[in-house]
């Protein structure tokens, strides 16, 4: 598969997955589109032109020849100068690796504007949109603000002079444990946290975090609490605002949230409304989204090679 071909086709697996839908998507490219017609042909010249027909600023092809032919995937967590070293270590010593993908982002520019896609999630949950919308706004902000210093092509410039293709895919594969959890727990109605902890560990990811000890946690309530509605911290970029955990337990019937992680701040506020926490795991849910993903890559090329590094559980429901 060549590499262009191959990154249109995790980017458009994203928007399948993606809760705010097709039409959510075409709506935001579309006020994209507005705005970058609107501006003059100076300013033009700095616009990210291809955030015009991909809404991911955290999932892109960083580096690589869209027509070199793709047999082999190096795929990690976080893949940075060590991963792209090892690739290229690897390479020397006759194995062959056409494409570095890491689920984190090394190119933060613009990945504040993901967190937008809880601004949906709260409204679906009950909060009236114009709130969802007010309180993600100052954290959208405080994001902007936060990652302005980073060193954004440190990766990138690893990649470029080893020549390695190199890419992430943070919210694309996100978008995938979101759906997959939403609908194995619609299905399965869990009536008490102890429910949702047995359906997540029917997951062989959950269950490898289990194994090395770095499994499951109630970090709020306990395991024979009444579950509720179940709401899901698994998309959106990272932590929103705190302010979300008092307005879903006000104007929603969340009675759990399972994250991938939280703030021992937000886990408190959970805690003081009566809302269950239940931790899932970050590389376990990150392992599970890129493999929902890759197998779609695969059902394409059963040949794909997929070398896992850097955290990345590997397994194929193939």
């Amino acid at each position: 598969m060549k590499l262009g071909k191959l990154f249109e086709n995790l980017i458009k697996s994203g928007i399948e997955e993606d809760p705010r839908g097709k039409e959510g998507i075409k709506r935001i490219l579309k006020e994209r589109k507005k705005i970058y017609n609107e501006l003059s042909d100076e300013d033009k010249k700095f616009y990210d032109i291809e955030s015009l027909s991909n809404p991911y600023y955290d999932s892109r092809l960083q580096y690589g020849d869209t027509d070199s032919e793709i047999r082999s995937i190096m795929a990690g967590i976080d893949c940075e100068a060590p991963e792209l070293l090892l690739a290229d270590r690897l390479r020397e010593k006759g194995k062959r690796i056409d494409f570095v993908l890491s689920h984190h982002p090394k190119r933060y520019f613009g990945f504040e504007n993901e967190l937008k896609i809880q601004i949906d999630l709260l409204h679906d949950a009950g909060i009236p949109i114009n709130i969802a919308e007010g309180i993600f706004i100052p954290r959208i902000k405080e994001l902007e603000r936060a990652l302005a210093p980073g060193n954004d092509t440190r990766s990138l410039d690893t990649a470029r002079l080893l020549d390695i293709p190199f890419g992430s895919t943070h919210t694309v594969a996100d978008n995938h444990v979101h759906q997959f959890l939403k609908k194995k727990f619609e299905k399965n109605k869990p009536c008490k946290v102890k429910d949702v902890i047995d359906l997540l560990l029917e997951e062989p990811e959950y269950q490898d975090a289990k194994k090395k000890g770095n499994g499951l946690k109630i970090f709020a309530g306990d395991r024979e609490r009444f579950a509720g509605e179940i709401y899901l911290y698994m998309t959106g970029g990272t932590s929103g605002p705190k302010e979300e955990l008092e307005w879903l337990a006000k104007r929603s019937n969340i009675g759990t949230i399972v994250a991938m992680h939280i703030t021992d701040e937000r886990r408190k506020l959970a805690e003081q409304n009566h809302i269950n926490v239940v931790i899932a795991g970050h590389m376990a849910s990150d392992s599970l989204g890129m493999n929902l993903l890759l197998d779609k890559i695969l059902r394409m090329d059963k040949k794909m090679e997929i070398i896992p590094v850097s955290g990345y559980f590997w397994h194929s429901r193939l």
